[in-house]
């Protein structure tokens, strides 16, 4: 994977945080504080207006520096959440030029890691996480059998079911555990995000090797 594909997927990212933000912050306000779609919006669009300047040394540098940006602009929580991302993302394949289809799920499982650590989460847990986690389990199994970007593909199938699975689950953490049994019956936006995100990673990708 060359720099200019790690570069799209984070563009393709940011675009749909940016495009989805009244939708993520329609979720969040079912119950949350509703301001998930507003503070992450807020993240990439500055990734969005920086994204040309960001130091391209090498796919770490660029994937650090993106995660920085992200976390002194997302407000909330979401800022350390999806900027330590990156920036354990980067730590993977720090020193590398390029990175390949197993460097990719390093950085997806690193991401995984350093989110649940900062945010003190684990599965089940109605967050992000519980849609992360199938949609690196099952990329990292459809690469064995499947071409990357099929893989890709079924990755953010597995993440949607997975986000909407957790409408079934009761929030423990962050504000809409606050809610307590009233938090069963939506799906938690910070899953949704992930599963929207990596549909359009999967678009992209799929359009630019057309």
């Amino acid at each position: 994977m060359s720099l200019s594909m790690v570069e799209r997927v984070v563009r393709a990212m940011a675009e749909a945080a940016v495009r989805n933000e009244a939708y993520f912050g329609e979720l969040d306000s079912v119950v949350g504080d509703g301001d998930f779609g507003y503070s992450l919006a807020r993240g990439f669009e500055k990734v969005i207006e920086e994204f040309d300047s960001i130091d391209r040394s090498d796919p770490s540098t660029f994937l650090r520096k993106t995660g920085m940006i992200v976390m002194s602009r997302c407000g909330g929580t979401s800022g350390p959440l999806w900027g330590t991302g990156f920036v354990r993302a980067a730590g993977a394949v720090a020193g590398k030029q390029s990175v390949d289809c197993e460097d990719a799920v390093k950085m997806l499982r690193a991401a995984f890691d350093g989110i649940a650590q900062r945010g003190g989460a684990a599965l089940g847990e109605k967050t992000l996480l519980d849609a992360l986690a199938p949609l690196i389990d099952c990329f990292a199994v459809e690469l064995k059998r499947s071409s990357p970007l099929e893989a890709l593909a079924r990755a953010a199938e597995a993440a949607a079911a997975a986000s909407e699975a957790t409408a079934a689950l009761q929030a423990r953490r962050g504000r809409a555990s606050y809610s307590g049994e009233r938090s069963i019956g939506s799906p938690d936006a910070g899953a949704v995000a992930v599963a929207v995100i990596a549909r359009s990673v999967s678009q992209a990708c799929g359009s630019s090797a057309a």
